[in-house]
């Protein structure tokens, strides 16, 4: 029977054709995000077309950070199935993936509907009485720390008894404090929601989805929960496009 040959490529060869230095494929083959490679005689990597579709998939995902532990998870579980060459398992972790974007975006929009209500000066609490913050924080399923930071960060000003200062809150801090719960929430950052906040108490109130999504430039540093819409939509994206990628795959198989 006639010998199959392999075609080997170099890691420079994987490097050159994702466009990143070779050391990231080291890595990537150090951290198994790659299937294992074989060593020539003298040491060299012996890397293969099999090698380079994974490479090209890790990009995909690895590319830029993924926003929240549970869709860096659903990511690397397509991967980890591609790497076991089980393309038919990565197709399902990817729909899996797709779907969890889907529904970061859902709760996002979800959070919003609220803010524009709580906007709109619509009564959120049928509470006639001030409460104390044990109260409102088993009220909200908060704990009084997280009351406390968001007081402490700016989101929300607290009235105080005049005779034992202690914290009172009446229906127009619970409502604010609903909205700031459940952008938190949605991932929304306390930098986006600050932004917002600053915003609305300017006077401006018909496109604070933009402000929430927007850094202003003296946000020189931020994550991708200050502009949290917009990573949701660039993150579906991705998702349709690692779908597309593997059943391209599997057609070619």
């Amino acid at each position: 029977m006639e010998k199959v040959s392999i075609y080997y490529l170099r890691t420079s060869d994987l490097a050159k054709a994702v466009g990143i230095h070779p050391n990231t494929v080291r890595l990537y083959v150090d951290w198994g995000l790659l299937p294992p490679v074989e060593k020539s005689p003298s040491g060299y990597r012996l890397f293969t077309q099999r090698h380079l579709e994974c490479l090209r998939l890790a990009r995909m995902i690895y590319a830029e950070p993924y926003p929240g532990k549970h869709l860096r998870s659903t990511g690397k579980a397509i991967l980890m199935a591609v790497v076991k060459d089980d393309w038919g398992g990565a197709l399902e972790k990817a729909f899996q993936h797709w779907s969890a974007v889907k529904s970061e975006l859902t709760h996002a929009e979800t959070a919003l509907m609220l803010l524009d209500h709580w906007v709109e000066g619509l009564p959120t609490e049928p509470f006639q009485v001030p409460l104390s913050i044990a109260e409102v924080s088993a009220l909200l399923h908060v704990s009084r720390d997280v009351i406390r930071n968001w007081e402490r960060n700016g989101l929300i000003t607290i009235p105080r008894n005049s005779y034992n200062r202690y914290r009172i809150f009446g229906t127009t801090e619970i409502g604010r404090m609903r909205v700031i719960r459940m952008l938190s929430q949605a991932g929304y950052s306390h930098m986006a929601i600050l932004r917002m906040f600053i915003e609305l108490e300017g006077g401006a109130k018909d496109d604070l989805r933009h402000v929430l999504d927007t850094p202003r430039p003296d946000e020189d540093v931020f994550m991708a929960s200050d502009r949290w819409l917009s990573t949701l939509h660039e993150h579906e994206l991705r998702a349709e496009q690692i779908i597309w990628f593997i059943k391209d795959h599997l057609e070619t198989m």
